[in-house]
């Protein structure tokens, strides 16, 4: 069973109450508790060693990525984050210093921010590391970007360059909480979520969400320096393309816009963000299924990204 089956399987008919705009199925829970402007929003989870980080990494670069995670996927609601509660599970005989540096890199985050760290929980965790955020935030009423509104002939985005992140990126990326709470100002955003397991299969939530199809140009995927060189070098057994499809923790924006502003969007980015790279790379389609197009033609794209217990 594959971590989305079992999620499927656990989601089914879980309580519910007139509080929910939007639950399990999306990059965050929206939640509507009467204010008069705004949505909350809550998001949690966790990276455990071994999966997310390995034993040698600096804890301070851990604990980016722990608060990251879920500040990304605020971001992919266009929102803003508010506080956070950290859950951390220790093995006996823990490090001090290491526990003590991933407070310092969560904080540095979270100040960064502007999101108080509020509490929390410790416990025991017989062999390995895991480190557990849950975080709340806000976005404006009506206006949280979800997964479900992409409709046939949007242009497809992505921010930044693709995969290759396993040199370094999962754990020093910046959570593009300023470009998505930008866009959603400035552009009608029909669907949006960050990619954490890869295009191929983070695009594919997308199109299942929205009851769509899609079509990517390969020679419009921004593939990252990272893939390039692991692939020449012969330290990946991916291509470049390949790796930029599924390897997953980019943690970069993949939204849909009516194709009418494709262009508009382009240069108003370019003039905003011109450090960060932005690129169309297909459009929506009514037929079903995802096509990669290139210079020989047309064929269903079978790859996926990352999934747990696969």
């Amino acid at each position: 069973m594959t971590e989305f089956e079992l999620i499927a399987l656990l989601t089914r008919g879980l309580a519910t109450n007139n509080t929910v705009v939007t639950g399990p199925g999306d990059d965050c829970a929206v939640l509507d508790l009467g204010i008069p402007d705004r949505w909350l929003l809550l998001k949690t989870d966790a990276v455990v060693e071994g999966i997310h980080f390995q034993a040698e990494v600096a804890p301070e670069r851990v604990g980016h990525k722990a608060l990251g995670r879920c500040l990304s996927d605020i971001a992919a609601m266009a929102g803003t984050p508010t506080a956070a509660v950290i859950t951390l599970a220790l093995p006996r005989g823990f490090d001090l210093a290491f526990a003590q540096g991933l407070y310092t890199g969560i904080n540095a985050l979270a100040s960064r921010h502007n999101v108080a760290i509020v509490g929390g929980e410790t416990t025991t965790n017989p062999e390995r590391i895991l480190v557990s955020v849950a975080l709340i935030g806000w976005v404006t009423r009506g206006q949280a970007a979800l997964r479900s509104g992409a409709r046939a002939g949007d242009a497809i985005f992505v921010t930044g360059e693709l995969g290759g992140s396993i040199s370094g990126q999962h754990l020093d990326f910046s959570p593009r909480l300023e470009e998505a709470r930008w866009l959603a100002a400035q552009f009608p955003i029909h669907s949006m979520l960050d990619l954490s397991d890869g295009l191929a299969g983070d695009l594919r939530h997308i199109l299942t969400a929205s009851g769509v199809g899609a079509e990517l140009l390969t020679t419009a995927i921004p593939i990252s320096r990272a893939a390039r060189l692991a692939a020449k070098a012969g330290a990946s057994a991916k291509p470049p393309l390949a790796a930029a499809l599924t390897d997953g923790e980019d943690f970069e924006l993949l939204f849909t816009v009516p194709s009418a502003v494709a262009v508009s969007l382009l240069d108003a980015w370019k003039a905003r963000f011109p450090d960060v790279r932005l690129s169309c790379i297909g459009k929506i389609t009514a037929r079903p299924g995802l096509i990669l197009r290139d210079r020989r033609g047309e064929r269903p794209l079978t790859d996926h990204g990352y999934t747990h217990f696969a």
